[in-house]
């Protein structure tokens, strides 16, 4: 089967997304992790597209810079697994802000996509309570596979020191 071809006004709105890429500002060295999990402490990680051991949380940056945090971690876990939490959802009281924040060095082969001379990031902690585990929406741009573990699994199976370590603290966080 052939998928349809787009109408000449969604080929052009196309092209403009791709041009605002290309224009699009560095990345700011300011991002959230929200470990998303279910009562039973059951952990939700995906994998990072083109790297087959690279499991993760939800993570990413903020947009702009007096973006909110929450509505960050709320943008990010919608746009990385199709899971509403941002404001009206009923996940949104479930969204938690864990009022910590670690500040890691940016790996060299991500170091392109910031501002020269910057080399450090600071993550805000969060977590997403949900019901059950569920099947997420992935983006295949940016993850290709997921799986919930529990806790312990999970923050062995994740690449990152500060993801495992987020992971291990959830028991104090988790309501």
């Amino acid at each position: 089967a052939t998928r349809p071809r787009p109408p000449e006004a969604a080929k052009a709105q196309l092209r403009q997304g791709v041009a605002d890429m290309r224009e699009r500002p560095w990345k700011i060295p300011e991002s959230v992790l929200v470990v998303v999990h279910t009562s039973a402490l059951e952990v939700l990680l995906i994998r990072r597209t083109g790297d087959d051991d690279l499991w993760q949380s939800v993570t990413g940056s903020k947009d702009f810079d007096d973006e909110p945090l929450a509505h960050t971690a709320a943008r990010e876990v919608e746009e990385e697994t199709g899971i509403q939490c941002g404001e009206g959802s009923p996940l949104a009281p479930r969204l938690l802000d864990w009022q910590r924040r670690n500040v890691y060095e940016i790996l060299p082969r991500w170091r392109a996509r910031y501002a020269p001379g910057v080399s450090s990031n600071t993550e805000h902690l969060f977590s997403l309570c949900v019901p059950a585990p569920l099947a997420p929406r992935l983006d295949p741009c940016e993850h290709t596979a997921w799986r919930w573990l529990p806790c312990e699994e999970a923050a062995e199976a994740t690449f990152s020191s500060t993801n495992a370590a987020a992971i291990l603290l959830l028991p104090q966080f988790a309501r």
